[in-house]
């Protein structure tokens, strides 16, 4: 038994970082960090373009400002008082992280740098790193977590159940290297599990992103929305990797890029008067047209007039992965295409990021708060993170809700540590490719319930009676939470921001949002 008030926190990336520290520091009690794999391997180390955030400093900017532009790209979905508030948290926010140690790219009178990204329309985006601004961010919060004694890190530690009766009572746990399962008790536990790209044969995400956090409140009852709303990026590196695609940042057509075809002929202006800032789901419809009218695998981005030395300061980490490739940035045009990027779905929050279960929170791309509508604006998403995490410390520390920890040791059921007989491996390339051909980037009836068949037959043909590791528990989640992505689909008759059907190309007139828990069993589109 600890001795303070406890919170567990799972997941480690940028939001579950910051949620440790703000938590421990503001309630001042101990803190449990639970990942599944090391400290700060997420999909937020991966964020290459930056971070938003409206600074009183930035003449330019106002709160009004980024409310509009995120409204607009998230196609009349955002709830306004989230949008307002996460814009009115972020210059404190901000300041805070300076505090803590994270270090964001200045210009040359030593002012904090602002770029431009997609659908905003002034420069409002910090980065660090030039573009390796998630990594920056993640390693500066992982060392003020290890440094503090009152946050305890479970590392490959998988979370396997919620416990739940009326309200949130702590979790199951298993190690992935001893086997062993713990119950760790606690009336506070914050989602912080990340999204569901590693759903799709082609993401930008790390294999980590399987939806864990998503299935597991699914299964306790609580609620959650938007699910069919995945955002996917426009332009990844069009060469696969073992487990996904490299991103080229959306900051690189802010300082100046263009998509081009092989002949190196710009083809945006055919699509929107944006151009290659138009919204990321009209640029990538848009690359995917250009792919099936010209029969090809990839369009391209051309850098190659935005000066070099500028080129390779600004975007170090793109030019050197490039390079590798035997790809030049300044004189070569980079291969790019679409792949699952971001979830604007997952657990529904209020202004607290509670969700319908006492003593659960969510936060991050787990968590569905309204900030990002049907399509998220570039670069909301880290800032997302932090004030979530702020505002959720914030509340922690006028409740009474925390209570202390008690750690019980749970006997291994007959099934733990043996080796799994199922071609896991295999089960999640067949799910991610139902889940990329059917219920990807455009959509129909036909080819979501053919994604449903399939996914059932998925499902049958590797059942699994009891998981004994990571990796089938995994796969359980990664069937729950793409069978729910595609019913939200299917019962969206219409198309909205990143949800596209073929057969329903019209947008209505009023927005609704969609939810689903399990205790209803049953979709249904609230206002």
């Amino acid at each position: 038994m600890l001795s303070n008030s406890s919170s567990i926190i799972i997941g480690s990336g940028i939001a579950g970082l910051y949620a440790a520290l703000k938590v421990q520091e503001l309630t001042a009690g101990n803190v449990i960090l639970i990942t599944k794999d090391e400290l700060g391997e997420s999909n937020s180390k991966y964020a290459q373009g930056g971070m938003v955030a409206v600074l009183k400093e930035n003449n330019e900017d106002s709160i009004s400002s980024h409310v509009t532009d995120t409204i607009k790209a998230g196609a009349g979905l955002c709830e306004i008082s989230t949008v307002k508030m996460v814009s009115e948290y972020s210059d404190g926010v901000v300041k805070d992280l300076l505090s803590l140690g994270v270090e964001f790219d200045k210009d040359d009178k030593g002012k904090l740098a602002f770029t431009l990204e997609g659908a905003h329309s002034i420069n409002r985006v910090l980065h660090s790193g030039g573009d390796a601004t998630g990594r920056e961010m993640a390693n500066a919060l992982a060392i003020k977590v290890r440094e503090n004694k009152n946050i305890k890190i479970l590392e490959n530690t998988f979370v396997v159940k919620l416990l739940v009766d009326e309200c949130c009572k702590g979790v199951l746990i298993l190690n992935n290297k001893t086997k062993k399962y713990q119950k760790i008790m606690s009336s506070v536990v914050i989602l912080a599990t990340g999204g569901v790209g590693q759903l799709y044969k082609y993401t930008t995400n790390p294999i980590g992103a399987t939806g864990d956090g998503i299935a597991l409140a699914y299964e306790v009852g609580a609620d959650l929305q938007d699910l069919e709303f995945v955002q996917f990026h426009p332009t990844a590196f069009a060469i696969d990797s073992v487990e996904n695609r490299f991103l080229i940042s959306e900051a690189l057509r802010g300082e100046g890029a263009k998509l081009v075809d092989a002949n190196g002929s710009a083809f945006m202006s055919k699509y929107d008067q944006r151009l290659d800032l138009a919204p990321r789901d009209i640029v990538t419809r848009a690359i995917c047209k250009e792919l099936i009218d010209n029969k090809v695998d990839n369009v391209y981005l051309d850098a190659t007039q935005i000066h070099k030395d500028k080129l390779l300061s600004r975007f170090p980490t793109i030019s050197k992965f490039c390079s590798d490739c035997g790809i030049d940035i300044s004189s070569d045009y980079i291969p790019v295409a679409p792949a699952a990027h971001y979830f604007m779905g997952g657990v529904k929050t209020d202004l607290n990021f509670e969700t319908s279960i006492k003593g659960l929170f969510a936060i991050g791309e787990v968590a569905s708060t309204g900030l990002h509508g049907a399509n998220r604006l570039a670069s909301n998403s880290l800032l997302e993170c932090v004030v979530c995490a702020y505002r959720v410390a914030e509340y922690l520390n006028t409740t009474e809700s925390c209570t202390n920890f008690e750690v019980i040791d749970v006997d291994n059921n007959d099934e733990s540590g043996k080796l799994s007989t199922l071609d896991i491996e295999n089960a999640k390339q067949e799910l991610k490719q139902i889940m990329w051909d059917k219920a990807g980037i455009i959509r129909s009836e036909v080819s979501l319930k053919t994604a449903l068949m399939e996914l059932d037959e998925l499902k049958n043909k590797y059942y699994i009676k009891e998981s004994c590791c990571r990796e089938e528990y995994e796969l359980k989640n990664m069937l729950v939470v793409a069978k729910l992505i595609v019913e939200s689909a299917l019962m969206r008759k219409e198309s909205r921001g990143a949800h596209y059907r073929l057969d329903y190309s019209q947008t209505d007139e009023v927005a609704k949002h969609s939810v689903v828990n399990k205790r209803i069993g049953e979709l249904s589109f609230v206002k």
